[in-house]
């Protein structure tokens, strides 16, 4: 799967694709060389994808912790996807895949990137995919109060971009 996945990309034209054959080997290599696209199959031992998804979203070590990663995995049930999302994967890709299902995922984190949240105990791109048009606000529900609206105003201000994440004395935007 790692060859073919490997032609794949090289058919796309990215010129330098890298292998590793465990989570472990993956993230020194990740560590020297700071990959664009890190794509992580979950059933890797001894480190698994998804141990290696949290440890370049956590480490200290880590030198982008905001590198797109996509898992590629033959589980497709919800709490699967549940658990890969929680863990800060990027994009989900079932096997078998063709070229066009990694195409996809890869022009989803060109397109439509997702700011990065950090938590307590999460840190990666925000878990809420789904946009509603709808919304006429200021207010979404019966029961809000300007109140909530500053609490939602304070929350999305801790919201970081990656260059805010970099560097923690750099200026707040006021957006």
């Amino acid at each position: 799967m790692m060859e073919l996945t490997k032609s794949i990309l090289e058919t796309f034209g990215i010129e330098n694709v890298d292998s590793a054959k465990d989570g472990e080997e993956g993230f020194t290599k990740f560590c020297k060389h700071n990959y664009d696209l890190v794509i992580a199959d979950w059933m890797m031992k001894p480190m698994d994808g998804i141990s290696l998804t949290r440890r370049i979203r956590n480490d200290q070590l880590s030198p982008n912790q905001f590198v797109p990663v996509i898992l590629v995995t033959g589980f497709s049930e919800k709490r699967r996807v549940i658990q890969a999302r929680d863990a800060g994967v990027t994009e989900f890709l079932v096997k078998p895949f063709n070229a066009r299902d990694l195409y996809r995922r890869i022009a989803q984190i060109i397109e439509r990137p997702r700011q990065f949240v950090r938590s307590e105990d999460f840190f990666g791109p925000d878990r809420r995919r789904k946009r509603k048009t709808a919304y006429t606000g200021p207010m979404r529900r019966e029961n809000d109060t300007e109140g909530g609206q500053k609490n939602m105003k304070e929350f999305t201000d801790t919201l970081l971009t990656a260059e805010e994440f970099r560097d923690p004395n750099a200026e707040r935007s006021s957006t």
